[in-house]
């Protein structure tokens, strides 16, 4: 009796003592990594960011949202995910989903210790019903971790992407891309048409982009002439302009955009002229194919909101006798 009691006594000292030494031995960065992202324990991943960082969450209100959010692990599980972590080792994570056949494997390419800072560089691999697949584009990431009155805090986050131009499956997927949508724009030419219908098709959709922007400029002289009634229409384009900042003026009404106060857009050269008078009653807007297309109409309009085409690319003949299309 004495002798088993006595085997007790010296079994639970021994214990006492293993959980002691266990207690004293420090944490390391990676089971913090773990620790902040995949445990149970309800405040975890607050504990591991830095202090500046929880004081500027804590100031915003944001803090409480942050604890409020489902722990990794949780959310896995509930996903149907099975998972382990590993405290040693070159895998820091394997999981897998039984639904898919899908499993994904971090492992630790480098743990660098150097006094109080730890930069962990991890790598990713998939696996689909266990062959690896080869992702040319998949990140690595290094989680530099610092230690903050002995606890390991989430420093930084590093993430590089890996584009290797030579890799196969690199340029096979990128050929693959490239004739599908090949495949796909020939797929929306109508089969009937013809190289003739085809520019017929694209210059009726270009003419309209023009009539869209003659009503545009317009509109905003319209505008322009109410907002600066001592001034009235402006024959400057760049005076409808919308670039820049401070309020509205009569030289930057910011009424258009850049590209349209430029004068030129769409193939075409927009021009007002023929303002007259203080404050101006009048002016003519024109907007004429470029000098290197052929071809196409030229659009005018005045202070009446009427908008006009000539056949013959002619600005002028368009003002003298072009057919009216509003």
């Amino acid at each position: 009796m004495r002798r088993t009691v006595g085997v007790l006594a010296v079994a639970m000292i021994w214990s006492a003592a293993v959980s002691a030494q266990d207690a004293s031995t420090p944490q390391t960065a990676r089971q913090a990594l773990l620790e902040m992202f995949f445990s149970k324990t309800s405040g975890t991943f607050v504990k591991h960011l830095p202090s500046v960082t929880l004081a500027a969450l804590d100031k915003s209100g944001a803090l409480a949202s942050l604890q409020q959010y489902a722990l990794l692990a949780s959310q896995l599980q509930t996903q149907g995910t099975n998972f382990q972590t590993f405290e040693t080792g070159s895998v820091l994570l394997s999981g897998e989903d039984p639904k898919t056949g899908k499993k994904v494997e971090v492992t630790v390419e480098n743990d660098a210790l150097r006094g109080e800072q730890d930069d962990i560089e991890l790598s990713f691999q998939t696996y689909r019903n266990g062959e690896a697949q080869r992702t040319p584009f998949m990140p690595r990431m290094t989680f530099t971790m610092k230690q903050e009155a002995r606890i390991w805090k989430l420093n930084e986050i590093s993430v590089t992407i890996r584009l290797p131009l030579a890799d196969p499956d690199l340029l096979k997927a990128m050929t693959e891309n490239m004739k599908a949508r090949e495949t796909a724009n020939v797929s929306l030419t109508p089969v009937s048409a013809t190289p003739q219908t085809q520019g017929a098709m694209s210059s009726a959709g270009r003419d309209a982009q023009v009539l869209a922007a003659m009503r545009t400029i317009l509109t905003a002289e319209m505008t322009y002439a109410a907002s600066y009634p001592r001034v009235g229409f402006t024959c400057t384009l760049s005076d409808l302009d919308g670039f820049g900042g401070g309020e509205p003026n009569e030289h930057q009404a910011m009424l258009i955009n850049s590209g349209l106060a430029s004068g030129k857009k769409y193939g075409f050269v927009f021009t007002l002229s023929g303002c007259g008078g203080a404050p101006s009653t009048i002016f003519h807007l024109s907007a004429g194919p470029n000098a290197n297309i052929f071809g196409r109409k030229a659009f005018c309009a005045d202070q009446s909101g009427t908008i006009r085409s000539s056949d013959d690319g002619n600005a002028a003949n368009c003002f003298a006798r072009g057919t009216q299309l509003q």
